[in-house]
């Protein structure tokens, strides 16, 4: 037991200081004590790249500025690497690290086609290497709340689900005085591929219902609207999963006022489940015939394990920080235990996993294919 690997070391990929996202791995994988960030290739432009390595104070000796060349020396060295690039360079730098022997957590969408999503799977599993997506919505604790739930049959058989994804920050694009900033690479087909909202936002909506419902889309029928501008702002979709019921997705990036919104409603034979994220502490359940509770994380009323999940007691907010940080709590645990030659349970294995990812590609391919053919329905295999 002396001898057991306690600690982690990894690396990052894109994620400078002036990159949102990158800085938000950094700080949720900080809350773990077993996990050291010890070399980068922060940016492709050197003087960004210096700067994020001295501010996290990485050795210079593992300061990178190709990131191939990163894979190739720091493996065996590092237990995974984090991937905080645009779209764009997901599949190549994703797979020069799996190819390097070396675990993955990569931000979403994982890449930009589907044969390059299912060739990442096929080496991650050739090479018996772990794979996360950051599809960190299905971190709160609330979702998994409400997952144990509804696999316990709490709301009865699943009916009908209704979800969306609103934020504003395009708006200022569709301003007649607004010309397109060729600044936002993901408005840009060269860097996002064949999908802007559905592939950014919708992807969590899509990795979301199925995390916690259970339940694959079989097929869908959709609008995407680009308001003459070259990818999608705006989405509209209709649902069939594979137990026959319906959902309707509502994506936009274009809508006045909404703070980064989802709203998540599934209705069952025997009750629903509402929830925000906005609010990400609560969750609203009723039973047929009974009047409607607010849960509360950490709170009473909650009887499935996963209510045992909060990291501060009840009253006390956890936020977008502490769900990123439950998906890399998890992925952790799962390289720990495999380093210590232990067995990995399906809580170590509670993460987005590569084939979320593949899924996650298939969706907004599917949906960008029924509205360029006239929301005609289309299956996805």
């Amino acid at each position: 037991m002396e001898n057991r690997k306690k600690q982690v070391t990894y690396g990052m990929v894109g994620g400078d200081l002036k990159a949102l996202i990158g800085e938000c791995h950094r700080k949720a994988i900080a809350l773990d004590p077993r996990a050291k960030l010890v070399c980068g290739c922060f940016s492709a432009i050197d003087e960004l790249n210096d700067e994020c390595a001295e501010a996290y104070h990485v050795d210079k000796s593992r300061v990178y500025y190709d990131a191939a060349e990163m894979a190739k020396k720091e493996a065996g060295k590092i237990d995974f690497v984090s991937i905080c690039t645009p779209n764009f360079v997901h599949y190549s730098v994703a797979k020069v690290f799996l190819e390097n022997g070396i675990n993955v957590v990569c931000e979403k969408p994982l890449t930009l086609k589907p044969e390059e999503a299912e060739e990442l799977a096929r080496i991650a599993k050739e090479k018996n290497l772990l794979f996360a997506v950051d599809y960190c919505y299905s971190g709160y604790v609330m979702c998994k709340v409400m997952k144990q739930m509804i696999a316990r049959g709490d709301i009865g058989d699943i009916i009908s689900i209704n979800a969306d994804y609103m934020e504003g920050c395009f708006l200022p694009l569709l301003s007649e005085k607004e010309q397109v900033n060729t600044r936002i690479w993901r408005t840009d087909p060269k860097y996002s591929g064949i999908s802007n909202t559905c592939a950014d936002d919708g992807t969590h909506v899509e990795h979301l219902v199925h995390y916690v419902t259970g339940l694959k889309v079989r097929r869908l029928l959709a609008t995407a609207d680009t308001f003459g501008k070259k990818l999608d702002l705006n989405d509209n979709i209709i649902l069939e999963y594979e137990n026959g019921a319906h959902g309707a997705y509502w994506f936009s990036q274009v809508a006045c006022g909404s703070p980064n919104e989802i709203n998540l409603r599934i209705y069952g034979t025997k009750g629903s489940l509402e929830w925000h994220q906005t609010h990400p502490d609560e969750v609203r359940f009723a039973r047929a015939g009974e009047a409607a509770q607010i849960l509360y994380r950490s709170g009473d009323g909650i009887d499935v394990p996963a209510g045992k999940l909060g990291r501060i007691p009840y009253g006390h907010p956890e936020g977008y920080y502490i769900a990123i940080a439950n998906v890399y709590r998890n992925f952790i645990s799962a390289i720990l235990k495999r380093c210590n030659n232990e067995p990995l349970t399906d809580d170590d294995l509670d993460f987005p996993n590569v084939d979320t990812g593949v899924s996650g590609v298939k969706f907004f391919y599917a949906v960008i294919e029924s509205a360029k053919n006239d929301s005609r329905w289309v299956e996805i295999k």
